[in-house]
């Protein structure tokens, strides 16, 4: 199979191409510079210059492919989360764009979301909970997705844990770690028993293929080994780590500390992916994040 994927050189992209090369496909990666390209040929794949913001691009490629995997999303939100809302709105535009181009093929067409998006209750997430239609969510790309299903497209969604963990990982861990170096103490909110659902990135980058080869018009899946870690087990090992206080804040004094990580750290957001499990016969095998905080790999 001949696949296009968006996101190609990042995080889980890269290995989700490599696997993908590895399994005997073809892939096409969106790049944006000379520099990536370069790095795509040299794992053995095709770079198609384009962007996010580049809809034609994003036409041109898809339009090649026999399917799609689409992981990339605008991070610019990291540093003003005033920019998340129109992150969710320009990823569905994506989706849309991408959509249109496979109407009717019965080409599988991968999507990303976020466990996030499940209510923060305490209850644990399943893949058919039903999730609140918030305005600024990842769930505006999740309904354009599923709505492809009727479209001949068959498309599926799968929604990653806020720590998708391992060497290279420059997301919430690194950022956690680094304000705990600077501040000279590891902090969790409250009483630290809210929890993370984590997956380790060869893991996450085999989810997405197996949706591609056997994911059902309309599924949600979720990229879950874990269902959940107590913030406070993190803290733990991270203050460990770096030899540094481990310190309980008030949800106030947590935005003080981390602005807007205070949300994600203050979520509830225990989720299974038992259903994911079953339908696609996903086996995650790498280290936990605690294995991997244990480790040298974030130090």
């Amino acid at each position: 199979m001949r696949v296009f994927v968006t996101g190609a050189t990042g995080f889980i992209g890269s290995e989700i191409v490599r696997q993908l090369l590895a399994g005997g496909h073809e892939v096409i990666g969106l790049v944006r510079s000379e520099e990536k390209a370069a790095k795509l040929k040299a794992a053995g794949a095709i770079p198609h210059f384009g962007s996010l913001e580049d809809l034609d691009s994003l036409k041109t490629g898809a339009a090649q492919s026999d399917g799609v995997i689409h992981t990339a999303f605008n991070h610019d939100f990291i540093h003003d989360f005033s920019k998340y809302p129109k992150s969710c709105e320009a990823d569905c535009r994506v989706i849309e764009t991408i959509g249109e181009v496979l109407k009717g093929s019965n080409r599988p067409f991968v999507t990303t979301s976020g466990t996030a998006v499940l209510p923060s209750t305490g209850t644990l997430g399943t893949e058919v909970t039903e999730i609140p239609q918030s305005s600024i969510s990842r769930h505006l790309g999740e309904n354009a997705t599923l709505k492809l299903a009727s479209q001949g497209v068959r498309s599926s969604v799968v929604r990653l844990a806020p720590s998708v963990h391992g060497p290279g990982d420059y997301a919430f861990i690194p950022m956690i770690i680094s304000i705990a170096k600077a501040k000279g103490e590891s902090v969790y909110v409250e009483q630290g028993s809210n929890r993370w659902p984590s997956v380790h990135r060869q893991d996450a980058a085999n989810l997405f293929i197996l949706a591609l080869e056997k994911g059902t018009p309309g599924s949600i899946f979720h990229g879950v080994a874990e269902e959940g870690i107590p913030t406070k087990d993190i803290a733990t090992l991270i203050g460990k780590r770096l030899n540094v206080p481990v310190v309980s804040k008030s949800s106030e004094e947590a935005k003080k500390q981390f602005g807007f990580l205070s949300y994600f750290l203050s979520s509830d957001n225990p989720t299974s992916s038992a259903l994911t499990r079953q339908l696609l016969g996903w086996k995650p095998s790498h280290p936990t994040l605690l294995d991997d905080l244990a480790s040298d790999a974030y130090f």
